[in-house]
């Protein structure tokens, strides 16, 4: 069982930010849209909050979003729920990254000192400090997409840990990377990993589902990189809808129960973000 206290990676402000965009409006047209000051608005997506519970409510219907979810990141209460069920060792790696902070994961068996990576983190000298001093060897790498803060201790675990395939998604420009199209499947350390090509936040961009094949009907885990996150989504610099369209396919295709870890903030389910998640009605 885990239970996290990992900050959101964001709050409100960055939710209405991100919708805005997604919508093709700014504030004035989403004010009038949702009978809300724009200034209101503007003061919101700087933290500063002063939106009734029902301008909120209006909010969140011109742009599509949860209201359920947006009432929750409104009073500072978005619900996680407990981490639980998972038939391997989950190990967060989380480093600092600027102004926030980027997730990598190691799976293992709770019982062995080698496991799989998925990510890297920003900077090799903080992966090494917060990484675990159980595991000594590498199966894999799985990279979710090239961005610094996913991919910058990429070539010091290599070198640290000798001789380890790498897989990334397709056209990612992942140095030494094996390209892992739409359900492609490896099998490394007793895991099945599978593929999602995930586009949205990057053109190129990878979800993993990690399953375990001799515990058939456990719990699953989602790498979903920059796709979701607790209580938001990743920002759509590739395309918006490409990002939407790939998080309501795996959020309806996954099992409820799959523990969701994500590319920032703290780990959370399936059916948590098919119910609270702002972008997911």
């Amino acid at each position: 069982m885990v239970i996290e206290h990992a900050p959101l990676e964001d709050e409100l402000g960055d939710v209405l930010d991100k919708a805005i965009r997604h919508a093709g409006l700014n504030e004035e047209e989403l004010g009038l849209k949702a009978e809300v000051d724009p200034g209101k608005i503007r003061d919101a997506i700087d933290y500063r909050y002063d939106l009734s519970i029902e301008e909120l409510r209006r909010l969140a219907g011109a742009l599509g979003l949860n209201e359920v979810g947006v009432q929750a990141l409104a009073a500072g209460r978005y619900p996680l729920p407990v981490i639980a069920g998972l038939p391997f060792c989950l190990y967060p790696l989380r480093t600092r990254h600027g102004i926030g902070v980027a997730n990598a994961y190691i799976v293992a068996d709770c019982g062995k000192s080698t496991g799989v990576l998925f990510d890297t983190g920003g900077d090799p000298l903080l992966l090494r400090r917060v990484w675990p001093a159980a595991i000594k060897r590498l199966d894999g790498i799985f990279i979710t997409h090239a961005e610094t803060e996913h991919t910058g201790g990429l070539a010091d675990v290599v070198k640290q840990f000798g001789p380890v395939p790498v897989f990334g998604p397709v056209n990612a420009r992942v140095p030494g990377a094996a390209a892992l199209a739409e359900g492609a499947r490896v099998s490394l350390g007793g895991f099945e990993i599978e593929a999602s090509a995930t586009p949205g936040h990057a053109e190129a961009h990878n979800c993993y589902v990690v399953r375990v094949p001799k515990v058939p009907g456990s719990t699953s885990l989602l790498v979903s990189g920059d796709l979701v996150f607790a209580g938001s989504v990743g920002g759509a610099y590739f395309c918006s809808l490409q990002l939407r369209r790939h998080l309501i396919r795996l959020l309806a295709a996954l099992p409820a129960g799959t523990v969701v870890a994500p590319g920032h903030g703290p780990l959370t389910t399936i059916k948590n973000e098919r119910t609270f998640n702002p972008f997911v009605l």
